[in-house]
């Protein structure tokens, strides 16, 4: 439903819509660079994202990027067995790849469906259920107490997550290419070690930071202005997943032609 709704927003020419949207979503962002009522709550809350986010989603991320890696391995064989190729280029192109795509963007699409989902029905729930109001009628800054623990958390361990995403990739493609016969892990590592370059972990680390509050900072905000019932919180949900995956793409597409 949300990307028939963005579908329509562009073919309609509705484009006054769009920006009130924005123009929302910008000063929600403001709201949150506020002096905090008690640093000492706001820390807590943040370690406690930060456990959610990172350890809750370690699971998923480790199996996803093991396989990504095996996949990546075993395809790019198929493509480039030749006598003329040498057998190391495989562990160059998996490496490369790994470090400046798949780990950070295939990785952080999959949290968007997890955290973004999840931000945004917490968010929502609450909304429907009068407890934001209840929290601004005590004086409470609703955006900078609700809101901005979830982005410094997210900001703080997804690039963690990305690490070892990459890394497992990487092991993943080792470990497809040893048991299938396609490689040694010597000369997938003479490859990856070749080709190895510090702008790629940076991108990648780019990357990561900038998805993280993408996820964020979208699903909170169609969380935070859910309005109605319980399908509503289901809408919200959806939303954020889908605005979250697009954005992530436009993104990922903008920082590869900024600083590649």
């Amino acid at each position: 439903m949300a990307y028939f709704y963005a579908l329509t927003v562009f073919e309609t020419g509705n484009y006054m819509n769009l920006f009130y949207h924005f123009g929302k979503y910008i000063l929600l962002l403001k709201s949150l660079f506020v002096k905090p009522e008690k640093v000492s709550i706001y820390w807590r809350e943040t370690i406690r994202q930060m456990n959610e986010i990172g350890i809750g989603s370690l699971g998923i991320v480790a199996i996803i990027s093991v396989f990504i890696g095996a996949v990546t391995t075993v395809q790019t064989a198929y493509q480039l067995i030749s006598p003329l190729i040498a057998r190391s280029v495989i562990g160059t192109i998996v490496s490369d790849s790994t470090i400046l795509e798949l780990a950070p963007t295939i990785t952080c699409l999959v949290l968007a469906g997890k955290i973004g989902s999840s931000v945004a029905s917490e968010l929502g729930s609450m909304r429907i259920t009068e407890q934001i109001d209840a929290l601004e009628i005590m004086g409470v800054n609703t955006p900078s107490y609700l809101i901005g623990p979830k982005i410094i958390a997210a900001v703080l361990i997804i690039p963690c997550l990305i690490i070892i995403a990459a890394f497992l990739g990487i092991y993943g493609g080792v470990l497809a290419g040893s048991l299938t016969g396609i490689l040694t892990p010597e000369e997938f590592s003479i490859g990856a070690r070749d080709s190895f370059r510090t702008l790629n972990l940076i991108l990648c680390m780019v990357k990561a930071v900038t998805f993280a509050f993408i996820i964020t900072s979208v699903s909170a905000y169609q969380g935070y202005f859910t309005d109605g019932g319980s399908l509503e919180v289901g809408q919200s949900s959806t939303r954020a997943v889908v605005f979250s995956c697009i954005l992530i793409l436009f993104a990922d597409y903008l920082l590869a032609e900024l600083l590649l």
